[in-house]
């Protein structure tokens, strides 16, 4: 019981700020639980096919597969299967790092994980046509050119910042 209230301690301390907004505040309180509501049911249509495509990716793509192409002697390779994985992905953020997960667990570099969950949160395909479509291509084209270097070098000097041991640490908390 202690290990169940431990793992989802942040769940009942927002329901139990929802009880006392709705107690206090009805009409806030509802439209809080309205809200707690949609995006429950959004996190349940998105997280299953994520994690279909998950136990896919962990099944038909090998370690040794994934390590020549996204290990730490991958190069360029590495970093531009990263950027197409995280640019042609559909989803979420929330969604990336399950898939940033079982890219680590196959053996991918820790700076290509990182390019993965850049490109994922700011060159997604669909959103750079929209991007296209409402503010113009120059403005979509300038910021897609400014964001390609900046996640680079975000995902270079983070992973230069992160001695051995926290790399490690991160590596051994994966859930598989």
């Amino acid at each position: 019981m202690k290990m169940l209230i431990k793992r989802y301690k942040y769940f009942f301390v927002l329901l139990i700020i929802n009880i006392v907004v709705y107690g206090l505040y009805p009409s806030v309180g509802r439209k809080s639980i309205d809200i707690t509501w949609s995006n429950t049911m959004e996190m349940l249509s998105v997280i299953p096919p994520i994690f279909i495509l998950l136990g896919l990716l962990d099944v038909w793509v090998q370690r040794e597969t994934m390590i020549k192409l996204m290990g730490e002697k991958s190069g360029i390779i590495g970093i531009l299967i990263a950027f197409f994985l995280g640019s042609a992905a559909a989803g979420p953020l929330y969604a990336a790092f399950p898939v940033a997960g079982v890219l680590l667990h196959k053996g991918s570099k820790f700076s290509n994980v990182l390019i993965f969950i850049g490109a994922w949160s700011t060159t997604k395909i669909p959103m750079l046509l929209f991007e296209a479509s409402s503010m113009g291509w120059k403005f979509m084209i300038t910021r897609f050119l400014i964001n390609i270097p900046g996640i680079i070098l975000i995902a270079f000097i983070t992973e230069r910042l992160l001695n051995e041991k926290e790399k490690q640490y991160i590596y051994d908390n994966i859930v598989s």
